[in-house]
């Protein structure tokens, strides 16, 4: 077999319109400034993508990126991120996914694949080590994901495949791979705009080689010992998942609760992976490789399914007031078969219910009843009635017809599982985030919560450290490591692990500049440096990160956003849960103007020309 080492350079610009195919080459300065993955997919897309092209047009571009560890066997690694313009938020959408395809695509020797325009019919398109066949895929349209998996997919090949979500562009549609899916802001829309059901890879080609392979099974064996070491990564999400959340966060007061109107309920223990484990005989069910093993699926109502993750536990359990583990997870299968997001799923869902209560829209769903649900999924991927209305999003309905003080949204993106007037770093963190409501950008909800190393009603210090958070997490986003890993390779490090917990605290909360050059997250580069073969230090690693975070709000600018979008749904500023008796809102404008001047950005949150040039954006 062939080997690859590090990366090929190689990129497939795919134009459906047309059915061309081109080779673009990686230069060195590409990778060296934006590593790979989402920050080099991002940059390809900055140098093709005009602002304002309609995210459903044909001139939207949508990238599929392995990380740079793909296939090195790296901890955590198989995984892959797709990059487009968002058909639900109108700005630079991303998703990241565990799925078989990356590893596929990479296999056969390429870096990524840009696809562009539209196919006059259903298409699917198969890719190999020579390039690109355009394949008819009008049999399969209209079928769900598991069907078309069964017909297309094999253990030699790895597939992005969207349902009938995708198809009638419901603006939250996602995309399977394998029992894994790109999931946010409406990915499967972009596709289904093209007429492309499908992309299929044929993997197994080559071998990727580290270009330093002693350094890289040092960085990986001290990677192992760090993951197989820490409460999180070895115990809490092993044995329970996502869904070992509950129950801090139940605690914490920031579980979802009938459309976040509060952040607790007596019932909220029924939903914690802990009481699933027991009650649904669950075992791994994970993405490959994976050292964490998060994923779990189990037995209900005699039925094997996939354990629903946190989120969807959270979005469409008790936030629409459900609390029966068994019907989540029958209504997560039904969105993995249409192809549906489920966090904007239940975040549409619980605004209708609230609506409907408050007399703005007539729907029989509402709180605390399974009932109508499932036919509302269908409705919602099949455009049927009011699910034609539901379809385009909790920000779409509220605009028409009132109540978006409780369309819990950011930029057009409903916000994930974690109440910030429980967390309000991690209040900071939902504002700013590029794509949208995204807890995954930053998150200092395990700082604030689950390791009570910074106060979660203190402003002070969190803008700084949501961004250096963001600023790695672009980097793992590149790499594209499991963002679980964070937990075991920055508390397990001596540093850290061996500095008395009190100490810690008070450094990270009242001295910041301070805790963040003792941060020791040299497993990310020092992976990064052993598998391309080009030398970063931390700082270098770090600005990296930085640059490929500014770019992506540097897009969104060009789009229209500004420090006016930067915000929290109303409810978060102006109502208090119903179960806090100090009733706390979130102090946003407090964190947003020292958060704009450590980014760099100008009184209005745009980057500066000054920054755009020092991190050679422009």
């Amino acid at each position: 077999m062939e080997e690859i080492n590090g990366t090929s350079n190689k990129v497939l610009e795919v134009n459906l319109t047309r059915e061309k195919v081109n080779i673009y080459d990686v230069t060195d300065q590409e990778r060296r400034l934006f590593l790979g993955a989402k920050g080099l997919g991002l940059k390809l897309l900055f140098d093709r993508l005009k602002p304002g092209c309609d995210p459903l047009g044909p001139d939207n571009i949508i990238a599929f990126m392995p990380g740079i560890l793909m296939g090195t066997g790296a901890p955590c690694s198989g995984r892959f991120e797709a990059i487009a313009k968002s058909p639900l938020t109108g700005i630079m959408g991303s998703s990241s996914c565990g799925g078989p395809f990356g590893m596929a695509l990479k296999s056969a020797g390429w870096d990524g694949v840009l696809i562009s325009g539209k196919a006059e019919k259903p298409v699917y398109l198969y890719i190999d080590k020579n390039g690109v066949e355009f394949r008819d895929a009008s049999q399969y349209w209209g079928m769900g994901i598991p069907e078309v998996q069964e017909a297309i997919d094999d253990k030699k090949t790895g597939s992005l495949i969207i349902g009938p979500a995708g198809e009638n562009l419901v603006r939250f549609a996602n995309i399977a791979s394998g029992h894994r899916f790109l999931g946010r802001g409406g990915l499967g829309a972009i596709m289904g705009s093209k007429n492309l059901k499908a992309v299929l890879a044929l993997g197994g080609e080559y071998r990727i080689m580290p270009r330093d392979p002693e350094k890289f099974k040092k960085v990986k064996k001290r990677a192992h010992k760090y993951i197989n070491s820490n409460k999180m990564t070895a115990v809490a999400y092993r044995k329970y998942g996502t869904n070992a959340n509950v129950r801090p966060n139940l605690k914490g007061n920031i579980l979802p609760v009938h459309n976040f109107q509060d952040g607790w309920h007596e019932k909220g223990d029924q939903l914690a992976g802990e009481i699933i484990a027991d009650n649904h005989e669950t075992r791994h069910h994970t993405c490959k490789p994976c050292t964490i093993r998060c994923g779990h699926k189990g037995t209900f109502d005699g039925e094997q399914m996939a354990v629903p993750e946190y989120e969807t536990i959270g979005l469409m359990g008790s936030n629409l007031g459900i609390f029966d583990p068994v019907q989540v997870a029958k209504w997560n299968l039904i969105c993995g078969r249409l192809g549906l997001d489920t966090i904007s799923t239940g975040g549409t869902l619980a605004w209708v219910m609230e609506a409907a209560q408050k007399g703005l829209v007539e729907s029989d769903l509402h709180f605390g009843s399974a009932e109508g649900i499932s036919e509302a999924l269908e409705d919602i991927a099949y455009m049927r009635g009011f699910g034609a209305e539901m379809a385009l999003g909790s920000r779409s309905l509220s605009n028409k017809y009132g109540g978006q003080n409780f369309a819990i949204q950011i930029k057009g993106l409903e916000m994930a599982a974690y109440d910030p007037r429980g967390s309000f770093g991690h209040g900071l963190a939902y504002a700013v985030a590029n794509r949208g409501a995204c807890h995954l950008s930053s998150y200092l909800v395990a700082q604030e919560l689950y390791f009570k190393l910074l106060r979660p009603d203190l402003t002070y210090g969190k803008a700084r450290w949501v961004k250096f958070f963001e600023d790695l997490t672009c980097c793992i986003n590149a790499l594209q490591s499991c963002q679980f890993t964070l937990y075991a390779y920055l508390l397990e490090s001596p540093l850290t692990k061996y500095t008395l917990d009190p100490v810690l605290a008070l450094l990270m909360q009242y001295m910041p500049q301070v805790a963040i050059l003792l941060v020791d997250s040299s497993i990310y580069n020092g992976l990064w440096n052993s598998v391309t073969g080009i030398p970063l230090s931390k700082n270098q690693f770090l600005r990296a990160g930085e640059r490929i975070h500014v770019l992506e709000r540097y897009m969104n600018t060009r789009e229209g956003i500004t420090g006016k979008d930067d915000v929290l749904p109303g409810r978060m500023l102006k109502e208090g849960r119903i179960s806090d008796p100090s009733k706390k809102t979130v102090p946003l404008h407090k964190m947003l103007a020292q958060y704009y001047k450590i980014r760099g950005f100008d009184e209005n949150g745009i980057p500066t020309e000054k920054l755009l040039k020092e991190l050679e954006i422009i």
